[in-house]
């Protein structure tokens, strides 16, 4: 492995996810009235209607809305007293929950995994082997999709997962076809693969140099094998998967903005925002096409422009509005990017025994002038901090504002924080820190921590309990398209922390039902500094509301993660409903 390149690498992929959609210059089609207008006023009733107020489980026996705002939260006599002309909505013993709001994602980027080839491995997707995947990519390569972009194309295939425990490479996709170029990219967004069609629309042959920070595999010499490593696949992401027209970039937008919706989303964040993601928000809202809020931090690269623009707003204007800045100190754990204070078990390739992950912004001064420019225009701060060195990185920059600025009121956010020490959670709690925490990992990648930091600390990923027991706020989160965006699922491995292999990844960092429940409701809400509109069921507040087929504090908590939402409303109006 090449170590050079590797955070380029990351941000190029994520500049290619959410950049898809400025590749159409066409105008969008103006706004359309919004179908399925809520009535006057309706009674919700005859399920468990969970309202999330304080730290213990409350229900209420009936919920009124009138219009888009929670108008009752009580006793259904009181309420049929109340409101006699209401329509009635019997939940047919289904639970209504505030709606759904995910810690830290990137809503932007959703399109291009609910769109693609669903490759991902059991239970997100169905390819464990290589020929099941090759079967999932045949199916999806009508001329419909092919016209999307050009490629056949999936996101998410995961070797380590794979039966046969390697990548494919152009033999395999050749059996997709020979016709059309081939492209699938790696879960980790680190590499791709292509047939032999792929190869030649690239450009790559015998005589292609391998580009700096990225490899091309080799076969019988130097002959190209279809897997590209780094910075020889990323580039390619940005044409491969780009939308070839304006009609193909809509229903990129409407296929992400439908998964969100499914899975009970009302607010989504879109969490490292670069100008080409801001002008796609800016242009769905413009038009009347988002159905859910959407809040974007930006990279603190762009900052300049784009929080000096009238979108930088505690209000939402059609949806969108921006939240703060993003800041990013580091990689990832599993591919062990991630800034460590002590070396990894398991260097990379290429790497030496003391290899410990480096940071992305070297400097501690320079860290400080981009946080400094947040506090003086008062910008929330949310900053990737995967390795303990990082996150260190992170305390001793604000402890270093602090003579001249306040914590107090700011909610600061830490962004995964998979390795923070305990010591590091008393700081965050000193300098009101939020952390919103990946558990996801423990199901994902929980075996492989092990492996690459140990088993003590691997126990110790996503601290959720020891944060709570410190009297941290946390949020939790699901980073897609990193994983699908499924908050139930997020929600059950938060409470159960299995992996994959059924292995228990830290049991004193399990969580409660309700707790995970608050960290994607009210938590999420106050993270977001909505908490008076948003996050419970109560008079005066969004109708913003999910129905679950399950309530997921009364069920065992191996089934939490099968919970379904049958509808989501946004503001009184269904936008979703299961089919």
């Amino acid at each position: 492995m090449k170590l050079f390149g590797l955070k380029t690498a990351a941000t190029l992929f994520c500049i290619a996810c959410v950049g898809l959609f400025s590749a159409c210059e066409q105008e969008r089609a103006p706004p359309q009235e919004q179908a399925n207008e809520p009535p006057a006023r309706q009674l919700y009733f005859g399920g468990d209607i969970l309202t999330m107020q304080g730290e213990e489980p409350a229900y209420v026996e009936a919920l009124v809305v009138d219009a888009d705002k929670i108008t009752f939260a009580g006793d259904l006599s009181e309420a049929e007293k109340k409101f006699p002309n209401a329509q009635t909505v019997d939940l047919g013993g289904k639970t209504l929950l505030p709606g759904l709001i995910d810690g830290h994602a990137h809503f932007s980027a959703f399109g291009v995994q609910a769109i693609g080839a669903q490759i991902l491995p059991p239970p997100d997707a169905g390819a464990n082997d290589i020929p099941t995947l090759i079967n999932i990519l045949r199916e999806w390569s009508t001329p419909e999709n092919r016209a999307l972009t050009g490629w056949i194309f999936g996101m998410g295939f995961d070797d380590s997962v794979l039966e046969e425990k390697r990548f494919p490479t152009k033999h395999d996709l050749d059996k997709v076809s020979r016709e059309f170029p081939v492209m699938i990219v790696h879960i980790s967004g680190h590499f791709a693969v292509v047939n032999s069609k792929g190869l030649e629309k690239l450009g790559y042959d015998t005589n292609t140099q391998d580009p700096e920070g990225g490899l091309i595999r080799r076969e019988n010499g130097n002959e190209p094998n279809g897997v590209l490593e780094e910075l020889a696949a990323i580039p390619h992401l940005i044409t491969a998967i780009a939308p070839a027209s304006r009609q193909a970039a809509d229903r990129f937008f409407e296929a992400g903005q439908t998964m969100a919706l499914s899975y009970g989303y009302t607010t989504a964040q879109d969490g490292r925002t670069m100008e080409s993601a801001h002008q796609q928000m800016v242009d769905a809202a413009n038009s009347g096409q988002l159905k859910l809020d959407v809040v974007s931090y930006v990279d603190y690269t762009a900052v300049d422009e784009l929080m000096a623009s009238e979108w930088n707003s505690k209000q939402y204007s059609n949806h969108y509005r921006i939240g703060g800045m993003k800041v990013t100190l580091d990689g990832s754990p599993q591919g062990r990017t991630a800034w460590r204070t002590i070396p990894y078990l398991l260097p990379p390739d290429g790497a030496d025994a003391n290899y410990k992950g480096y940071p992305a912004i070297p400097n501690d001064e320079t860290l400080r002038a981009i946080y400094e420019k947040a506090y003086k225009n008062n910008w929330q701060v949310l900053t990737h901090a995967n390795g303990d060195a990082a996150a260190d990185q992170l305390l001793r920059t604000l402890r270093s504002l602090e003579k001249d600025y306040s914590h107090a009121q700011r909610r600061d956010v830490i962004i995964h924080g998979q390795y923070l020490r305990e010591d590091q959670l008393d700081d965050a709690k000193d300098l009101n820190l939020m952390v919103s925490l990946f558990p996801l990992h423990t199901y994902y990648w929980g075996d492989w921590h092990k492996q690459i930091i140990g088993e003590r600390l691997g126990n110790k990923i996503s601290p959720t309990r020891t944060a709570l027991d410190k009297g941290v706020k946390i949020t939790i989160h699901t980073d897609a398209p990193v994983a699908l965006p499924n908050l139930m699922r997020m929600m059950g491995i938060s409470v159960e922390r299995k992996s994959r292999s059924g292995r228990v990844i830290g049991a004193n960092e399990k969580i409660t039902a309700y707790e995970a429940l608050q960290a994607i409701t009210r938590w999420s809400a106050y993270q977001h500094f909505e908490e008076d509109t948003k996050g419970t069921l109560e008079a005066g507040k969004l109708a913003d509301l999910v129905i679950l087929d399950k309530n997921p504090l009364k069920v065992p908590e191996e089934d939490i993660k099968n919970i379904v939402v049958l509808e989501t409303i946004k503001e009184g109006r269904t936008v979703y409903t299961k089919q």
